[in-house]
């Protein structure tokens, strides 16, 4: 079977790569053949559903958004999207474009997938993580697949991307139906979604993966991190309250879990409580 995505103009896309501002990237409309787009689009489970499937975040940096990880409940033309943008042949065309050698995609899809958005939902402006120690691979870059047919200005949702520190938005793109978006994934490329005001029966659809490369970038200092999370410059009760008051609280439950953790490795069952009840 061909691949639904369409032939890229490599050279092209390697200009814009390299000379985008503020950080490395692109962006394409019409990624896929457009009947197949249509496909994954009318393939994606409404909201409620998504619900039973998948992980519901309702944190004060990303809420009210599902993600669905899991390819095993893909339907089939989602299904299909996933292998496309895993295949040798579009890792050879990216590695072309971004001058990124021995590209990897990640089966398992840790934090990508199935991404729907409620009205009300939002993603702040944020980096990545770096690293996945216990594979020891480096993230490199991100793809984001839009899937909104008649998705309005006026709902938000917009992809945007910004300066390091998040001072200001240099560029940003409406989630409309086929529109691809692929950049860097550095300490600087701050990105973020603009708040989901689209009305109660619509929420918005993407579909995301990341690329990793076991040998680490250029200029890496060994250091790893998690997301990070900064407040746009209006923010300012989200900066100097609701964000650093989130972030106690997820030390407060973190330190209480690895709490947790040494306790039990410290308590040995007796003989008899090795053994499985009947």
């Amino acid at each position: 079977m061909s691949s639904p995505i369409r032939t890229l103009d490599v050279e092209n896309l390697r200009r814009l790569y390299h000379s985008a501002e503020p950080f490395p990237y692109f962006a394409i409309d019409d990624f896929l053949e457009e009947d197949f787009a249509r496909e994954v689009f009318e393939a994606y489970p409404s909201y409620e559903d998504a619900l039973a499937i998948g992980r519901e975040f309702s944190s004060v940096n990303e809420k009210l958004k599902v993600q669905i990880c899991n390819a095993e409940k893909f339907a089939r033309p989602i299904a299909r999207l996933n292998e496309a943008i895993s295949a040798p042949g579009f890792l050879r065309d990216l590695t072309a474009i971004t001058e990124i050698p021995n590209l990897l995609a990640d089966p398992q899809l840790r934090g990508g997938g199935m991404h729907l958005t409620n009205t009300t939902g939002r993603l702040d402006v944020h980096v990545d993580f770096n690293y996945i120690e216990e594979h020891q691979l480096h993230r490199r870059l991100n793809i984001l697949i839009y899937f909104n047919p008649g998705w309005e200005e006026s709902w938000g949702g917009r992809i945007e991307l910004w300066e390091q520190d998040a001072r200001e938005c240099r560029q940003s793109f409406s989630p409309t139906l086929n529109r691809c978006v692929i950049f860097e994934t550095t300490d600087i490329s701050f990105h973020g979604v603009t708040p989901v005001t689209c009305p109660t029966n619509e929420f918005r659809r993407s579909f995301a993966a990341y690329y990793y490369t076991r040998e680490p970038p250029t200029g890496w200092t060994g250091g790893s991190h998690s997301t990070i999370f900064m407040a746009r410059p209006d923010e300012v009760l989200r900066g100097k309250v609701l964000m650093p008051a989130e972030q106690m609280r997820n030390r407060i439950v973190a330190s209480a879990r690895s709490l947790k953790r040494r306790l039990r490795g410290t308590i040995q069952p007796r003989p008899d409580q090795s053994r499985d009840s009947s």
